[in-house]
């Protein structure tokens, strides 16, 4: 069953190190099936707190989601993102 990882971005605090992110994020993926469904496109808020912008991820299921999500490749780099702004994320099954 698909799964996807959804992550919302609030508020940018350093740029720098999310340029940084930004450059180095899509050599996270070599190796791990994914289909990017969304990526900062336009978007409308409905409910809460204004965002900035998201991206959502296709994995073939949450393994494959988390697989990616932990690997030490990705871990390395997302620390550019801790560093750079405020995100919400999570993993959801599709139904």
């Amino acid at each position: 069953m698909p799964a996807y990882a959804v992550f919302t971005r609030d508020e940018t605090v350093d740029p720098d190190q999310l340029n940084e992110y930004f450059a180095k994020v899509d050599a996270s993926f070599d190796g791990h099936p994914m289909k990017l469904l969304a990526d900062y496109g336009t978007f409308e808020t409905l409910e809460g707190e204004e965002i900035e912008g998201a991206v959502i991820i296709e994995f073939p299921d949450m393994d494959a989601a988390r697989a990616w999500y932990r690997s030490p490749e990705y871990q390395a780099i997302a620390q550019h993102r801790f560093k750079g702004s405020r995100y919400r994320g999570f993993i959801v099954n599709a139904t």
